[in-house]
C-alpha cells in the first residue's frame, strides 16, 4: 500500500498554519503539525475527522532548537520523510531597542523566526537528499523587504528569512531539494489583528493557503502573496531612502509589546 505524501508544519495551530493545513488535508496529504497549545489542534484535527492515519500533532516549542528538532525526529520516527515541510511558525513583537527589557524580546523573535525555521529544516535535509526530492518552505513576510517604524525586530527576522532561503536554495540546488520562500503581504489572523495601521490588499487565511499551495506545488523560488504586495514589494525595494521615511513620517508604530506577550 502506498501511503499518501506527507506535509509537516509548524506553527498549525491558528491563522496561515491552520489554513495550509486543511489545504494540504483537502488535497489528500497526511499532516505532521506542530504547535505550542497542543490540545486545541488536536481538537481541530479530530472537528475535521482527521485521525491517527492521516494526522499526527507533535507538541513544540520552536524558539527552543532542541524541542523543534524533538518534534521533526519524532514525525520522522511516526510517519516518515515529509515531501514538503513548511517553517511556518513565528512571532510579531514590536520593539523600542532604547529600553533594555526590548532586546530579550529580540532576542525571542530571532529565536523563533530564524534559529526555529533552520532547526524545522534541519533533521530533513540530509534524509531528503538521499532521496533526492522535497521541498522546503520558509514563510517570510513582505515587512522583511524594508524596515517599519516599532517593527525593528520583525522586519530585520523577516528579511533574514529571505536572505537564508536564498543561501539554502543555492546549497540544496543539485541535490533535488527545493527551497521555496513565500513572503505573505497582510493576512486575517491573530498577529496582524494587533496593527493599529491600515493593511492594504487584507487576505482570508484560506484565501493565502489556496494560493500557497500552488506556488509550492510549482516550486517557485519566491513569491509574494497576493501578486499586489509583490508590486508594492519591488516598488519599494527601489525607493530612495528620502521618499521612503517622508511616506513613513507620522505612521503609528507598532506597539511595543511586553515581556508576557513573547
Amino acid at each position: 500500500m502506498t501511503l499518501s505524501p506527507l506535509v509537516f508544519i509548524t506553527g498549525a495551530s491558528s491563522g496561515i498554519g491552520q489554513a495550509l493545513a486543511l489545504r494540504y488535508a483537502q488535497a489528500g496529504y497526511r499532516l505532521a503539525l506542530v504547535a505550542r497549545r497542543v490540545d486545541e489542534m488536536q481538537a481541530w484535527a479530530d472537528a475535521h475527522g482527521l485521525g491517527d492515519e492521516r494526522c499526527r500533532v507533535y507538541g513544540a516549542d520552536v524558539g527552543q532548537t532542541d524541542s523543534i528538532v524533538a518534534a521533526a525526529q519524532a514525525c520522522l520516527a511516526n510517519q516518515g520523510l515529509p515531501f514538503v515541510v513548511i517553517a511556518n511558525a513565528g512571532v510579531s513583537l514590536g520593539v523600542d531597542t532604547a529600553e533594555r527589557e526590548d532586546i530579550d524580546l529580540m532576542a525571542r523573535v530571532y529565536a523563533v523566526n530564524n534559529i526555529g525555521l533552520a532547526a524545522t529544516f534541519q533533521p530533513f535535509i540530509t534524509p531528503m537528499r538521499e532521496r533526492g526530492s522535497g521541498i522546503l518552505v520558509g514563510i517570510a513576510s513582505v515587512a522583511g523587504i524594508r524596515g517599519l517604524p516599532g517593527h525593528g525586530a520583525y522586519c530585520s527576522s523577516k528579511a533574514a528569512v529571505i536572505s537564508y532561503c536564498e543561501s539554502l536554495r543555492g546549497e540544496l540546488r543539485p541535490s533535488g531539494v527545493s527551497v521555496v520562500t513565500i513572503s505573505p503581504g497582510y493576512v486575517d489572523t491573530p498577529l496582524t489583528r494587533k496593527n493599529r495601521y491600515s493593511m492594504p490588499f487584507l487576505m482570508r487565511p484560506e484565501a493565502f493557503a489556496d494560493k500557497a499551495f500552488d506556488v509550492i506545488a510549482a516550486r517557485c523560488s519566491y513569491r509574494v502573496i497576493p501578486w499586489q504586495m509583490g508590486i508594492v514589494a519591488k516598488l519599494l525595494r527601489a525607493m530612495p531612502n528620502a521618499l521612503f521615511d517622508r511616506i513613513l513620517q507620522g505612521r503609528p508604530r507598532k506597539h511595543r509589546a511586553s515581556s508576557a506577550d513573547a
